[in-house]
């Protein structure tokens, strides 16, 4: 409920990553899921191939499984592509939609990313909308307009806690191992949570926002510790259950 203290969502993007011997590793993240639950809570974001095995291993366990994408339409001749209610019926409940990686090698826009999003709010998917800045964009002072673009032409006119969760992700911190400063950060984020107030009033005081980009172990406390910093969204640090669960441990 708006009001209540944030729960911290960690959140694992595998990105073209695992096979079905990544099983072994998503039960020892289940298993040390049951530690951190009253803290934090953990999603994995597999392969699509992956999401109905990995939610029959981690079933009765407080770890949730979630996609990386979903088509607009619930069905239809679009070869390749995936419906919010495949994913669910798969055992999803939760879905990435709008990741940089998305948008720059399937030029996928914001207009795309509003529709995936309502598809999976339809479908019943708690959807996590990534949206983030360049580092042409940053260098070139943009920083907060971009993202106040991708914020109105990226996210649905309702949406509460349960169904929505905003990542920002500085493009040029993926994978990079650069991080900005934690004032940065802090800045981004509290653009975005009176974004979000404004739009969705008492609602957008409740709903999450997580920090992805180059997040590890060695640098969680810092990010996380960061005002308005909900929870992160982790990408290779997240394949190994060590890596993973030290980073949800900052939760301790």
């Amino acid at each position: 409920m708006a009001g209540e203290p944030r729960r911290p969502l960690v959140a694992g993007n595998w990105k073209m990553n695992g096979l079905m011997t990544s099983v072994s590793e998503v039960s020892k993240i289940a298993a040390g899921a049951r530690d951190l639950a009253q803290r934090v809570e953990l999603l994995v974001c597999p392969p699509a191939t992956l999401i109905a095995a990995f939610a029959v291993t981690v079933r009765g366990s407080p770890l949730r499984i979630g996609g990386q994408d979903c088509h607009s339409e619930a069905r239809g001749a679009f070869t390749g592509d995936l419906a919010a209610e495949m994913l669910k019926d798969a055992g999803a409940s939760a879905v990435i939609v709008g990741h940089s990686e998305r948008r720059r090698y399937h030029d996928e826009n914001d207009t795309d990313v509003r529709a995936k999003t309502m598809a999976a709010m339809r479908a019943g998917l708690m959807t996590i909308v990534c949206i983030g800045e360049t580092r042409a964009e940053r260098e070139a002072g943009a920083t907060l307009s971009r993202i106040e673009q991708q914020f109105h032409d990226s996210l649905p006119v309702a949406a509460d806690e349960k169904s929505l969760v905003i990542a920002y992700e500085p493009v040029w911190a993926i994978g990079t191992g650069l991080i900005p400063t934690t004032a940065d950060v802090a800045e981004v984020h509290g653009f975005l949570r009176k974004q979000l107030v404004t739009r969705y009033r008492s609602a957008g005081e409740a709903i999450r926002i997580l920090y992805g980009g180059s997040v590890k172990p060695v640098n969680a406390k810092e990010l996380l510790g960061t005002a308005n910093v909900d929870g992160a969204l982790v990408g290779g640090a997240s394949l190994k259950a060590e890596d993973f669960l030290g980073i949800a441990a900052t939760y301790g």
